[in-house]
């Protein structure tokens, strides 16, 4: 691993311990304000709106600007960003409007930052599929430890000393990450001269993915989970505090749970593609995750409760290692922001329907059927997925990206290559610019 991706690695580090004090925080402070399903439901669907409004253009700005410049940028933004609910709990004038805002603007900025840190790690490893799947591995198991294994305890613990306390921690999380950012090797702009509109550089784009069945398969497999786990989500809170009889600390512990299994799957993921390929890989960590909400949704007790989000976050962990990376293996290096915002605007599209039904259903008819509905969509999508993201496709993509390699493997794999850039080649650039 280059030196600059120790930086990367701390700087993603400190900034998902502070996501996950506020991933605890924030449904634990719209608690104190409303016991409304459809209220929690509306803070929650607000953080996934930049997505669905403006995840193509924003990922065809990335393919435009400095990638390490967005994302110190965005950084530094969601931390000022912060100080405003923090000063409107320490008034006495938070409220659930304010608290959605807030989470539509931390969501713009997450979206300029993740979708430039994605483009940006092929450039830094040279575009090595081997090093990209290890990178990916690390970049996953720390955020799930530090924004699930540490932070949501540590969010609400920061809870009992203040409605402030944790936004002001995150923000200090963002401002370290930030820091941290600025001082890594820069890059050459991706697009050393723009001669198309920004329209239809965000077109072609999202056509790339559209056209090509393995990275649909890829764009769809979140896509639908998000559905599944929003309406989870939503009303998983509500379904502890009520259901599994779980304290405010007892939520962060079940929160805990999961990143835990998170953090074992991210670890596992480049053995499990190596052992089943990495198609099969994807279609059995999905089945694994509905059936691990199929018991959620049936859990008797906590320890159930915790056992089943453990093994969920699992087979999450290793999804969001194996694809990501199998992306950044397979699309070429001008196009990485735009794709990568295409396929995470598909996932990021579907989740606020999630979490609105997630809420529709509590409320309509029980706090559990919201787990049992996404139990289902899980299922059904392995079923759908499955030979989109075969092993068969995914060799001959790989195949396809090699330097050398012009060709697909057989007459029924479609071409990586999107109809903007016929070539399914990626050049020999090594210091060229080039994430679920």
């Amino acid at each position: 691993m280059p030196t600059g991706f120790g930086r990367l690695w701390t700087a993603q580090t400190v900034s998902s311990l502070g996501d996950g004090v506020t991933q605890a925080a924030l449904p634990l402070l719209a608690l104190t304000l409303t016991r409304d399903p459809m209220a929690l439901a509306v803070v929650t669907a607000a953080g996934t709106l930049p997505w669905i409004l403006f995840g193509v253009l924003g990922g065809a700005l990335v393919d435009r600007w400095d990638r390490r410049r967005t994302m110190w940028v965005a950084d530094a933004a969601r931390a000022v960003l912060l100080a405003i609910p923090a000063a409107a709990a320490v008034l006495g004038v938070l409220s659930i409007p304010l608290l959605a805002a807030v989470a539509f603007m931390l969501g713009l900025g997450g979206l300029f930052f993740d979708t430039a840190a994605t483009a940006y790690l092929p450039d830094l490893l040279s575009r090595d599929p081997a090093l990209l799947e290890r990178a990916n591995s690390r970049l996953r198991g720390a955020q799930t430890a530090m924004s699930g294994f540490v932070g949501p305890p540590a969010g609400s613990a920061l809870l009992t000393l203040g409605r402030a306390v944790p936004l002001l921690a995150d923000a200090v999380s963002f401002v370290l990450s930030a820091l941290l950012v600025r001082s890594l090797p820069a890059m050459p702009p991706p697009v050393p001269e723009v001669r198309e509109s920004l329209l239809r550089q965000a077109r072609a784009g999202a056509s790339y993915v559209f056209r090509d069945r393995l990275l649909l398969g890829l764009a769809l497999r979140p896509a639908v989970g998000n559905i599944s786990f929003l309406a989870v989500e939503t009303v998983l809170a509500l379904f502890a505090h009520d259901r599994l009889g779980m304290d405010t600390y007892g939520f962060g512990l079940l929160l805990t749970a999961e990143a835990t299994g998170g953090l074992l799957g991210a670890g596992v993921a480049s053995r499990l593609g190596r052992r089943l390929g990495t198609g099969t890989a994807l279609t059995c960590t999905a089945a694994v995750e509905g059936l691990a909400i199929l018991g959620l949704a049936a859990a008797p007790d906590p320890y159930v409760a915790g056992l089943a989000l453990a093994v969920c976050g699992a087979a999450m962990g290793a999804t969001m290692v194996i694809g990501p990376s199998l992306r950044q293996s397979i699309v070429p290096a001008h196009l990485m922001g735009r794709v990568a915002s295409t396929s995470r605007m598909l996932a990021m599209c579907a989740a606020p329907f999630g979490a609105f039904l997630g809420g529709w259903l509590a409320t309509t008819y029980d706090i559990r059927t919201p787990l049992y509905a996404a139990a289902g969509l899980l299922l059904a999508m392995t079923a759908v997925t499955a030979f989109m993201t075969s092993n068969r496709r995914v060799e001959a993509a790989l195949r396809a990206a090699a330097p050398d390699d012009a060709q697909v493997g057989g007459p029924d794999d479609a071409p990586v290559g999107g109809p903007d850039d016929p070539s399914p080649q990626v050049p020999d650039r090594e210091s060229a610019p080039t994430a679920l």
